[in-house]
């Protein structure tokens, strides 16, 4: 008898449906560092060619993603238009205890988090005589806590506001969608309420995940947590309040943590050249700037990942999820891409980087087609084939 074959693993279904450019969202109670953060991220906007303004509005800014692949192609194929991936910055006000019930600027945070894929949130892990803590001592793990609450507490209000309808549709006549949509949605809310989780927390299934992406709810959204600590603390990478924080982070959310000093970054900006920030780095005896380490986190931590489309004319960085087949990847484009999809040709940049020319990729067999079922990965240079009259039928 043949052996059985080993059960593949099943992937976790991501919550979210990022597309495109990134958004996030800086959340953090006041005086921790929050707005320093969002202006040193905002000096590093350069204009993109398709966006003519980088600073939407004091509280948004757009920028480029660092990404040396991306320079290197600009470089290589010296095309005549440059479009990089870009991330935008929301700087969100209003987190403060009791939030949820109108403290502060109250519902305002709401629609804003809201229309963020992800959320940075800047934990104060700094003592100074000058800033004021408004709890009245530098407790990170009270500030989690905090945070984590209010969001959650704000979902629970939320779950309950959508609740009340479905049960009175469902009363009213048997509508089999609805009545599973709602059970789905009391499930999520027990979860949020009574076990006191974060919905990125719990393992979903392919139908929830559906209800939820359609809802946008705020503790479903993956978190990056940016520790800002003093620069003596960040040069020495040493803080007493680390290990608290990666306790606490390990234990409820699981996500990256990045310890940066936007003290350390503040002096950094205010350089004129990068000759003089990097000396400024190595005489004070720090490794780097953590700004690009920030940005390109937001990335992975919604398992985003870039493709690239090379040539004379433009060298240009697209931003898919991990697991998207080069069908769907090719409809990021344009729609007739997708709808009326050949062939996907492909090389790796590692490759290009290696053999010098496309030309020299193709005699070394590194350049394939791929049909519909081939999942884009991270790095691929891709050119794709398709057919504006098909009709897309299957």
């Amino acid at each position: 008898m043949a052996p059985k074959k080993k059960a593949e693993t099943e992937k976790k279904i991501l919550l979210g449906r990022p597309r495109g450019s990134l958004k996030m969202g800086l959340v953090g109670l006041p005086n921790v560092g929050k707005s320093t953060t969002f202006n040193l991220l905002s000096k590093q906007a350069v204009p993109a060619e398709n966006f003519p303004f980088c600073t939407i509005d004091p509280h948004e800014a757009r920028m480029n993603v660092p990404d040396e692949r991306f320079k290197w192609l600009c470089e290589h194929f010296k095309p005549k238009s440059e479009v990089s991936a870009t991330l935008t910055i929301y700087d969100i006000a209003g987190l403060v205890p009791n939030a949820h019930q109108g403290e502060g600027l109250g519902n305002a945070f709401l629609s804003h988090i809201q229309a963020v894929d992800g959320i940075y949130h800047v934990v104060r892990a700094f003592e100074s005589d000058d800033i004021i803590h408004t709890q009245g001592e530098v407790n990170p793990v009270n500030d989690l806590v905090t945070i984590a609450d209010e969001l959650r507490m704000k979902d629970i209000q939320r779950l309950e506001d959508i609740t009340v309808e479905p049960e009175k549709f469902t009363r009213r006549g048997a509508d089999k969608q609805k009545k599973a949509e709602l059970d789905i949605l009391l499930k999520i809310l027990a979860w949020v309420k009574e076990d006191g989780k974060w919905i990125s927390a719990g393992d979903w299934k392919a139908a929830e995940v559906e209800v939820l992406n359609s809802y946008q709810l705020l503790t479903a959204k993956p978190v990056v947590y940016l520790v800002n600590m003093s620069e003596k603390d960040f040069i020495r990478q040493k803080n007493k309040h680390l290990p608290k924080i990666a306790a606490w982070v390990k234990d409820n959310l699981d996500g990256p943590i990045i310890p940066y000093s936007a003290e350390f970054e503040q002096k950094l900006s205010e350089l004129p050249t990068d000759e003089e920030r990097q000396n400024y780095i190595k005489d004070v005896g720090a490794k780097c700037s953590q700004i690009d380490k920030v940005i390109n986190t937001g990335y992975s931590a919604l398992h985003l990942l870039h493709y690239f489309t090379c040539g004379e004319d433009e060298v240009k960085c697209w931003t898919i999820r991990e697991g998207t087949k080069a069908p769907q990847a090719a409809g990021i484009i344009h729609t007739d891409f997708e709808r009326g999809f050949i062939c996907a040709e492909v090389y790796k940049f590692d490759d290009l980087k290696e053999e010098g020319s496309e030309n020299a990729v193709k005699a070394a067999g590194k350049y394939h087609q791929k049909g519909k079922d081939y999942e884009i990965t991270d790095g691929d240079c891709v050119f794709f084939k398709f057919n504006v009259t098909s009709s897309g039928k299957k």
